[in-house]
């Protein structure tokens, strides 16, 4: 009947009354490496080894071959509730943790005890203070939950014997022996990606879901302690019907309690392990981590060429509810990526040893600072909340892990360039309305060039960023304000090499 091949379209079917927190929607996220943020006081080190600040994280094998992960800089709770004045600078709304439950690493994914802070961060009463503080500051915590595997040093597997609790390595009597695979031997256990550190957890567990999701299990207690949320680690290995299990203990406890799924790809029509993914249905996820926007604005910074990040634009725009578009983790960066003025920078790395000595040039660094700058604009300004990765708001730099994972840089970091992302915060606080949840609508575009408008009730706003070597004139009627220079223009302006905008009528 056909002889041609229809272009591919995808429509979304979700629960009607599905909806995603407000709170979170036009805010800004940043996210803490807690070790490596801020250290106050000298408290010395429960367990693992205490570098000196600033110093390169281990990153060689030891004799058996592993990277133990012991090492720490000693960053804590109760340096972040000083530096929250810090964040406040910055606009910053919602603050992202990476892992703080108990455990036996740095990195805190091989969880020990999920109802304890890891004491080398601090106590319980320093949690609380620190919700204290945040809401006082007019911001929010998202904590991460790594609800997939446990490490095997935990209370619950506990192959060390370093708990006083019978784990599941320890015996078949173990409360938590359901909670795990094994294979005719307590040596042979599935685990996550076969890391033999992280036995995997058996979500299927009429124990461990009560563990988790019971009145005084662990979803609702960190919530009763005034959390605003979870970010889930390897969303795409929890299945469909756990997640819609902690979805419903969180709701109940907090119906604004936002959940947010690590998903690399458009997690609107995922294929995982073989189960057709139902994140946007309306009983699972609130919300992703956007990587494919980030790849996509970074391919623009690199390549000079809009025409992949305008797909992108047009995919998510397309393919995710509103309620998720208008919620979406937009990042440039995290703990698992190399840090964005490094990959901006251009410079590639063949290994670990060459990562460790491989820096760029002041000119490299100026010149990737800019096109961040770029970036920047862009991904606080499109559908989605925009999350800076600690430290890049400076101009640190790093390669993949641990690299990535370096100490905050509090004396030499770049004063100019955080100065500019305080600029972006306060932008987008001036004009959360229009950011919150308006729509948006490509204006103008050509292979460099890009304008674009975000729109609502409250108003407009015009986003323009010029990747390319030619001029651009943008014709409007009356006055208008470009809000990162406070430049005011009259009746168009000419938008030269690398300049990028927001622009409000006055």
């Amino acid at each position: 009947m056909f002889n041609c091949n229809p272009v591919n379209w995808q429509l979304t079917v979700h629960d009607e009354k599905y909806k995603t927190p407000e709170w979170f929607k036009g805010g800004v996220m940043y996210q803490i490496f807690p070790d490596r943020f801020y250290r106050a006081g000298e408290e010395p080190l429960k367990h693992g080894i205490l570098r000196k600040w600033g110093e390169q994280p281990y990153f060689r094998p030891n004799g058996e071959g592993k990277v133990l992960n012991n090492d720490f800089f000693g960053g804590n709770l109760k340096g972040v509730c000083e530096k929250l004045p810090y964040l406040k600078s910055l606009g910053v709304t919602v603050i992202y943790f990476n892992p703080i439950f108990e455990s036996y690493s740095n990195h805190r994914y091989d969880t020990g005890d999920y109802m304890e802070i890891d004491p080398n961060l601090g106590s319980k009463e320093n949690f609380d203070a620190l919700i204290r503080d945040t809401e006082k500051q007019g911001m929010r915590v998202i904590l991460d939950g790594v609800f997939n595997h446990t490490g095997d040093d935990s209370r619950y597997f506990n192959r060390y014997s370093n708990y006083p609790s019978l784990g599941a390595y320890q015996s078949t009597q173990s409360p938590y022996y359901d909670w795990y695979t094994f294979h005719g031997s307590r040596d042979r256990y599935d685990s996550w990606w076969g890391i033999e550190t992280l036995p995997a957890i058996k979500e299927s567990s009429e124990s461990y879901q009560n563990f988790m999701f019971s009145e005084n299990g662990v979803i609702k207690s960190w919530l009763k302690h005034g959390i605003g949320g979870y970010r889930l680690d390897v969303a795409d290995e929890l299945p469909g019907f756990f997640l819609k299990m902690l979805r419903k203990a969180a709701k109940d406890q907090d119906p604004d309690a936002v959940i947010i799924g690590e998903v690399w790809e458009d997690a609107s029509n995922k294929i995982a392990y073989g189960e057709r993914r139902e994140y946007f249905q309306g009983e699972e996820l609130d919300s992703v981590m956007n990587y494919p926007l980030k790849d996509a604005i970074i391919n623009f910074l690199l390549s000079g060429n809009t025409n992949r990040l305008r797909e992108v634009i047009a995919m998510l725009i397309d393919h995710y509810p509103k309620a998720t578009l208008d919620s979406l983790m937009n990042h440039l960066g995290t703990h698992d990526t190399a840090r964005i003025l490094t990959v901006l920078g251009g410079k590639s790395c063949q290994s670990k040893e060459e990562m460790a000595v491989t820096h760029l040039s002041d000119s490299e660094k100026e010149a990737a600072k800019e096109l961040l700058k770029m970036g920047a604009v862009v991904q606080f300004t499109l559908p989605g909340v925009p999350c800076i990765y600690y430290g890049d708001e400076i101009g640190m730099e790093g390669y993949c892990d641990p690299f990535c994972r370096g100490c905050f840089d509090w004396e030499n970091g770049d004063r100019k360039l955080k100065s500019f992302y305080e600029q972006l915060g306060k932008v987008r606080h001036e004009l959360i309305d229009i950011f919150r949840d308006g729509i948006y609508r490509e204006v103008y575009a050509t292979r460099t060039f890009l304008l674009y408008e975000r729109r609502s009730d409250a108003g407009s706003a015009y986003i323009y960023v010029n990747r390319g070597t030619s001029q651009f004139r943008i014709k409007f009627r009356g006055e208008f304000l470009e809000h990162l220079s406070g430049t005011k223009y009259e009746d168009g302006l000419l938008v030269k090499r690398g300049e990028y905008g927001i622009l409000t009528r006055i």
